[in-house]
């Protein structure tokens, strides 16, 4: 039934709280009744818009200028960023040739996009979560039963036993008990990780249901879909019971021959949703990270490095030259700078070509088949540090001429797209008082800087919204104040950062969680920092010039 001619669901005006609704300010959102219209657009404000209540919340409400306050933005510039501008802006000398479009059109394609990932959360992913879920509590619904038939087959083999047995059957019991306490974990950790995300999905279907039911624009365009996020279902975990296996009596044996309790066992399921996202293995980080190989660059005060996806590797150090390593440690290319001055930073585009930064001429070179050509002209501020990201933007670090300001820019081609400078609340994201900001992108395309001057990690999404910090783990074996230097990411969306004070890689999860220190394989004053296709890390130690390759995960 309709709500608007339903007996159930009478609305009554605003203003005077008794009489039937019967037309709707669609700016201010306030109900009225035919006496209450007159007074409500009697304070002489031209913004009212009276409408019959059938057609309320029809009316989209446009950003005001920031420059022009009177006048509502009705277009994006595409130009600047996709800015929102007034009609007085489209025919400023800013915005002169500049593309625009309509608002509305971008909003209509979002309330679209919003309609589809509600139809997605409702009818695929949430469900296949319940499922799962199920499953589990199915599981634990039959976890006492099963244990329960092992404990009655051990005690039957133990009648056929004199007393003396008996100790061997209670210390069995007992190793028993606790494989199902581990067993009851495992389920019951898993299914408070679906659960969570069932939550996550619930809220995220209540924001929509906002966004679908207000008409206000930004939050439609700011939205951002997490259908891939939840569409990456996580491994179907079955734990079998373990097995007793009796065997024939000897007295002399009797421990090792009454019986073996098979261990606790752990099957891990690909379940995926069938919506062409691309999957990644699970892997776990090793007990004991391994070094590698050790390759000696030459360079004096090495500071980067990055990988390619044949294995070798682009370095850097306080030269003039950029070196290329095979995974031997022979050098296949070494590239001269025109000029003296070392390269701030090193990168690797799509393509393979190499990218470098150089903060006198505030410049992004490419090589391209040994030959150098110019990317990005920078403009005012000094660039810092640079990353290529998944799309094939660029992310350049830069500091202001004075150094009391830092911000992050991210280029298409040579076009300034986006700047991320300020939190919600206008604060900086980042110290301004040193240009040492390595920057990455991560698997779920979070931007993670490492601001050595801050003494912290600070990652936000694609959009410049602040994620979380992280300043360090407590620790009694490490005796100086975190200072990151190089950061990178692997294909576990983990974070590794070096903390060259205290010779050591932290290891992070995409949340911001401390996993574990890489604090052997005789590191000394690690810096840059890359992670090659395989997970393995590559490491510069600066003084020494080396490159160390590290085997940290499975």
């Amino acid at each position: 039934m309709d709500p608007r001619h339903s007996a159930q669901d009478v609305h009554r005006c605003d203003l005077c709280d008794t009489k039937i609704v019967h037309s709707y300010c669609d700016f201010c959102h306030v109900n009225l009744c035919i006496l209450c219209i007159g007074k409500h657009i009697s304070d002489g404000y031209d913004k009212h818009r009276i409408v019959p209540f059938q057609e309320r919340r029809s009316t989209l409400i446009y950003p005001k200028c920031e420059i022009h306050q009177q006048k509502n933005c009705k277009f994006q510039c595409k130009d600047c960023n996709t800015i929102f501008v007034c009609s007085f802006c489209t025919a400023s000398e800013q915005h002169r040739g500049h593309i625009f479009v309509d608002i509305s059109s971008v909003y209509k394609a979002q309330k679209e996009n919003i309609e589809k990932d509600t139809e997605e959360l409702v009818n695929l992913i949430s469900p296949t979560y319940e499922e799962i879920a199920r499953d589990l509590e199915n599981q634990l619904a039959n976890l006492d039963g099963g244990y329960e038939k092992l404990t009655t087959t051990m005690s039957k083999q133990g009648e056929q036993w004199h007393k003396e047995i008996d100790i061997v059957i209670n210390k069995m019991k007992t190793e028993i008990s606790k494989i199902k306490v581990k067993h009851r974990d495992i389920l019951q950790t898993h299914l408070g990780e679906i659960k969570q995300i069932q939550s996550l999905i619930k809220q995220t279907l209540m924001a929509i249901k906002e966004i679908e039911k207000s008409t206000e624009v930004s939050p439609a365009i700011n939205y951002n879909s997490k259908i891939r996020e939840f569409s990456k279902l996580p491994h179907k975990i079955e734990v079998s019971l373990p097995r007793f296996i009796p065997k024939p009596i000897d007295r002399e044996k009797l421990y090792s021959l009454f019986g073996q309790i098979m261990p606790l066992s752990t099957a891990t399921e690909k379940n995926n949703l069938l919506l062409n996202h691309p999957t990644t293995s699970v892997r776990e980080l090793l007990d004991e990270p391994q070094l590698v190989t050790t390759i000696q660059t030459g360079h004096e005060k090495l500071r980067n490095v990055t990988c390619l996806n044949d294995g070798s590797i682009w370095t850097s150090g306080e030269t003039n030259d950029i070196k290329c390593f095979n995974t031997e440690g022979l050098v296949l290319q070494t590239i001269k700078k025109k000029s003296g001055i070392f390269p701030n930073d090193i990168a690797v585009d799509s393509d393979g070509d190499l990218l470098y930064i150089s903060a006198i001429t505030r410049t992004v070179f490419k090589v391209k088949s040994g030959q150098t050509e110019v990317l990005i002209r920078l403009q005012g501020w000094k660039p810092g540090k640079l990353c290529v990201t998944s799309t094939g933007d660029i992310l350049v670090t830069m500091f202001s001429k004075d150094g009391t300001q830092s911000k992050v820019i991210r280029y298409s081609g040579s076009t300034e797209k986006r700047v991320i400078q300020f939190d919600d609340e206008g604060k900086p994201l980042y110290s301004g008082n040193n240009n040492t900001k390595y920057i990455t992108e991560n698997r779920n395309h979070d931007i993670c800087v490492a601001d050595w001057a801050a003494g912290t990690v600070v990652v936000v999404n694609q959009g410049g919204k602040l994620r979380w910090r992280y300043t360090g783990y407590p620790s009694f074996t490490k005796n100086r104040s975190f200072k990151p230097f190089g950061i990178t990411t692997d294909s576990q969306s983990r974070i590794l950062t070096a903390d060259s004070d205290n010779h050591c890689i932290h290891i992070l999860d995409k949340k911001g969680q401390f996993l574990r220190y890489i604090d052997d394989c005789d590191l000394k004053d690690p810096l840059g920092v890359c992670v090659d296709n395989n997970d393995n890390l590559f490491v510069c130690e600066f003084y020494k010039g080396n490159v160390k390759k590290i085997k940290y995960s499975k």
